[in-house]
């Protein structure tokens, strides 16, 4: 058995190497936990536990990617499951608005399903299985973010201005109408972070749709252009949530400025 040698050497490379990785990330966690105590931040072991839970889902995912890109047919279902975690994540933190949890969900399928299908239908990527899970991914999650921060957004806003909101039905004025400002000012706040890292993509941060295009062997010129891509698609999803959550958000005829 000429083979076992080197198989058995390279298990055993390959188990040393995880376990160097492990062990590594337990001590950029730990660092994570001890400056947080000593500073006072009482997190408890919650950093902990995401870094686990990450580490768990995205085991989980590789394994289920494998058998995705082996067969394209699959690509459909793994998207509305990404579609069907996302919008369930957003509903719940912004269940406190009125329907908000519809809300989040329309603007989740809507904010990706439209920035996807323009993305494709334009080629601006090619229509490749990978690249359909790679930009489908980052694109559901900013929708998600996006469903999420103007949802919370329109919420404190609507909270704070509840006495102008009164003014305007007491005027006569529509739920959608007397909500107006407030769904355009928590628009631009959910937008702004975003658009800013995207301003200073190059010369601050390098992105990790560009760093990971690089890994994947792709010309810096390539990954730049899949890059630019990404970003426009980022900031397209997150207006078309962010503008569907807001308006369905603005039909609500009141907002308790106590309420939750």
């Amino acid at each position: 058995m000429p083979h076992a040698v080197p198989l058995a050497a390279a298990a055993a490379t390959g188990a040393v190497h995880y376990l160097w990785f492990a062990a590594g990330l337990l001590v950029v966690t730990g660092l994570t936990l001890g400056l947080t105590w000593a500073a006072g931040v009482r997190l408890g072991l919650f950093p902990l536990w995401v870094i686990v839970r990450a580490a768990v889902q995205l085991s989980v995912v590789a394994l289920l990617l494998r058998g995705i890109l082996a067969f394209p047919a699959t690509v459909a279902a793994f998207l509305v499951l990404m579609l069907t975690t996302a919008s369930w994540t957003a509903a719940g933190r912004v269940s406190q608005l009125w329907r908000g949890r519809r809300a989040a969900v329309l603007g989740v399928v809507a904010g990706a399903s439209v920035t996807l299908v323009v993305v494709f239908a334009l080629r601006l990527v090619d229509l490749q299985v990978r690249y359909v899970v790679a930009v489908g991914g980052i694109i559901v999650g900013n929708s998600m973010s996006a469903a999420t921060l103007s949802g919370r957004n329109f919420l404190r806003g609507a909270r704070a201005r509840a006495g102008e909101v009164e003014a305007w039905l007491a005027l006569g004025a529509t739920p959608a109408r007397a909500h107006e400002e407030i769904g355009h000012e928590a628009v631009r706040e959910s937008l702004i972070p975003s658009l800013d890292q995207t301003k200073s993509t190059g010369l601050v941060t390098l992105p990790g749709a560009f760093v990971g295009a690089l890994f994947g062997g792709a010309s810096p010129a390539q990954a730049a252009q899949f890059q630019l891509v990404v970003l426009a698609g980022i900031a397209l999803a997150m207006s078309v949530t962010s503008v569907v959550v807001t308006r369905l958000a603005g039909r609500t005829p009141y907002v308790s400025p106590s309420a939750g």
